[in-house]
């Protein structure tokens, strides 16, 4: 069996400037290092219990199937930041039928990014009898 200690997430942007600009600007993420200099250098972003890379360069997106889930306190507020921050927004918050409230955005390079709130009733947080 495999020990785990870290876990991170790398995307190869097409555009490394444009997408800092997205993740650290727009979204607000934090960074946890940088390594390298100049427009080519790796970016690590705090996510939650992992971390996010933004290194290296590619000559075409990611596949369609790739997609980042971020779980956020108040997926209304989120909505209204990342307007205010001109985010363009996939799919305004809904709640699901199975009962998170998803609100739906995307990178420059169209990995589709899933802000997710879950409900204070939702049994990810709430387990009846337990």
């Amino acid at each position: 069996m495999v020990h785990v200690l870290s876990s991170r997430t790398l995307v190869r942007p097409t555009d490394p400037e444009r997408s800092r600009a997205f993740y650290g600007g727009q979204l607000g993420l934090a960074v946890y290092r940088e390594f390298g200099e100049g427009p080519e250098r790796g970016t690590v972003y705090f996510l939650g219990g992992g971390f996010l890379e933004l290194s290296g360069r590619s000559e075409t997106p990611l596949a369609p199937s790739v997609r980042l889930w971020l779980q956020v306190p108040d997926a209304a507020a989120a909505h209204d930041e990342l307007l205010a921050e001109g985010v363009e927004i996939v799919r305004a918050p809904v709640r699901e039928p199975w009962g998170l409230i998803e609100l739906w955005i995307a990178d420059p390079d169209g990995i589709p990014v899933v802000l997710v709130e879950t409900p204070a009733d939702h049994p990810l947080r709430y387990r009846p009898g337990i």
